[in-house]
């Protein structure tokens, strides 16, 4: 029987929870590597590492990283009756990006917290000024002179916001990022550019590859799972993204000499295609977005993808699924099911391999 690549079942598999990695590899690019060259119509190759993705890089393409950094977004505290609470930071309000003064924010318990209410934490001063759809409130910090003060009040009170699938641990906080994170927002890493090691991306810049950056900050769009039986229906929570000015210009100039663009992770990958303007043009800027891309989707700029072994049922294995149909040039229905068959058929002989899965687990590189 033919998957419907519209419900939400058809991206169901089954993962013993032994293969859910719960610490990055040692080092970070000894990480297992499956590349699948689909343009090509070959096999895919189970015998790399990630540090061999090189082998597959050809020295005029440009590699774009998204360099947003992991803010401890976890604050727990106690209430006034005693009670022990968490503020669980989502992304700044659209406009307070520059100083990061408003969120939008889980709070735990939230019966116990409503618009109006002050949370008192370290000194500070914490605002509910409002409820939203889905349990997300929107809070105001108070007391903060500057967006560095408001970092450090995080730093010192905050936790890294592993997923819930990893053991909390303060320990990987240092893990918990890519080796070039540099703009904070993020509550989630980029997790397919965690196999990148400093002498790695030295050596892909040796080999004649360009790297440009891209931030987006990863939000609730990012981890909040598929629920709606028709995927079509579904609504990503909007998370902020920006393309420098010579981030753009470089891959216009790419894209024009036929070049290829490799995007290391879904949230680089979304962020070109949201800036996308027409096939192979790109503008420069910031916003928010909320592309969702599943299958039958066009990708106009990027022409590989570096990614993690996705959570079943999730917009990241629908986003990967439709960019194999996209290169194997699937047109209709029933070809880009038969993509996302091979896919989970590659999901399962990683399972069957001991594979490691999620945020620490093991890349393929898909081109």
């Amino acid at each position: 029987m033919m998957r419907d690549i519209f419900d939400l079942n058809s991206y169901d598999y089954e993962l013993p929870p032994e293969r859910i990695a719960q610490t990055p590899a040692n080092p970070r690019d000894s990480s297992n590597l499956l590349v699948w060259q689909i343009s090509k119509g070959a096999e895919p190759i189970f015998n790399n590492k990630f540090r061999d993705i090189i082998n597959f890089l050809n020295p005029d393409d440009l590699l774009i990283l998204n360099n947003t950094r992991v803010i401890p977004a976890r604050i727990n505290f106690k209430r006034s009756g005693g009670g022990q609470s968490e503020i669980f930071l989502l992304k700044p309000c659209e406009d307070a990006n520059n100083d990061f003064s408003e969120w939008e924010a889980l709070l735990r318990p939230a019966r116990k917290f409503h618009a109006g209410n002050i949370i008192k934490i370290a000194g500070h001063e914490i605002k509910i000024l409002s409820e939203q759809p889905g349990g997300i409130k929107k809070i105001a910090f108070g007391n903060f002179l500057s967006r560095e003060e408001f970092l450090n009040f995080l730093d010192e009170n905050g936790h890294v916001p592993l997923p819930p699938y990893i053991k909390p641990d303060d320990k990987l906080k240092a893990a918990y990022q890519t080796v070039f994170a540099k703009n904070s927002g993020s509550v989630a890493a980029p997790t397919a550019s965690l196999h990148f090691t400093e002498d790695l991306l030295t050596q892909i810049k040796n080999f004649g590859v360009k790297i440009a950056y891209v931030t987006l900050h990863v939000g609730l769009g990012t981890f909040r799972p598929v629920q709606v039986q028709d995927i079509r229906q579904h609504e990503i929570h909007s998370e902020y993204c920006e393309i420098p000015d010579e981030t753009a210009k470089i891959i216009n100039e790419y894209k024009a000499q036929g070049k290829r663009i490799i995007a290391s992770g879904t949230t680089a990958a979304r962020t070109l295609e949201s800036f996308a303007v027409s096939m192979n043009k790109i503008n420069s800027g910031a916003k928010d977005t909320n592309l969702f891309i599943y299958p039958g989707y066009e990708f106009k700029i990027i022409d590989g993808l570096i990614t993690n072994f996705h959570l079943p049922k999730s917009s990241l294995i629908m986003l990967v699924s439709a960019f194999a149909g996209f290169k194997s040039r699937a047109e209709n229905h029933e070809q880009q099911a038969k993509i996302l068959d091979e896919l989970l058929k590659i999901y399962e002989r990683a399972i069957k391999n001991n594979w490691r899965f999620f945020s620490f687990g093991d890349a393929m590189f898909l081109m």
